[in-house]
């Protein structure tokens, strides 16, 4: 996937009440249970069907490398949804994003003022309009390039403007080299 939208997805995560289940035969018996059939979930794991059934009865408890990280993501990516939406909701209405990054920033201004791009670490919590427009975007599929232009902006308007109270004339943020980025609800 994408730094964004990874980031997005590990911090609604963080708000899972439960752990995902430990064991490979666990993880797959609860892909199943989702997908509603074997057939399904080889076909999304790329491997055949006999092979999902192997795990599911504990005949096969150690898979590839490879594969052990492709089922543990799919299980995080269906595990508690009804959380998930909950904790969403919550930062999009009322709790606003933190977001953690290390990145090189720089602005477009006028004549006269030091623009110049400078890596910055920065922890800005943003308000709950940006946190809604980010999840939006994830969930209608944007790029990793649309989520980034999302939090430039969302960087603009909270540091660099300060809510309205400085740097006016201030037109674009350019939000570029992220060496480190991380969201928190």
């Amino acid at each position: 996937m994408s730094m964004f939208g990874d980031g997005l997805d590990q911090a609604v995560q963080k708000a899972f009440t439960r752990p995902i289940p430990k064991s490979a035969g666990a993880q797959m018996r609860y892909l199943v249970k989702q997908l509603k059939g074997t057939k399904a979930v080889a076909q999304m794991l790329r491997v055949s069907q006999r092979t999902v059934e192997r795990y599911v009865k504990d005949q096969i408890k150690k898979p590839r490398r490879d594969l052990a990280a492709r089922i543990e993501r799919e299980v995080k990516a269906r595990w508690q949804p009804q959380i998930r939406a909950k904790a969403r909701e919550q930062a999009a209405s009322t709790g606003g994003i933190v977001i953690d990054t290390r990145a090189r920033l720089g602005y477009t201004a006028p004549i006269g003022s030091t623009d110049q791009d400078r890596i910055r670490h920065l922890t800005v919590a943003l308000p709950p309009q940006y946190a809604a427009r980010l999840f939006d975007a994830q969930e209608r599929g944007a790029t990793d390039q649309q989520l980034r232009e999302i939090a430039a902006e969302a960087l603009k308007e909270v540091y660099f403007q300060d809510g309205g109270r400085r740097a006016g004339s201030l037109e674009e943020v350019r939000f570029t080299d992220i060496e480190h980025l991380e969201f928190d609800l």
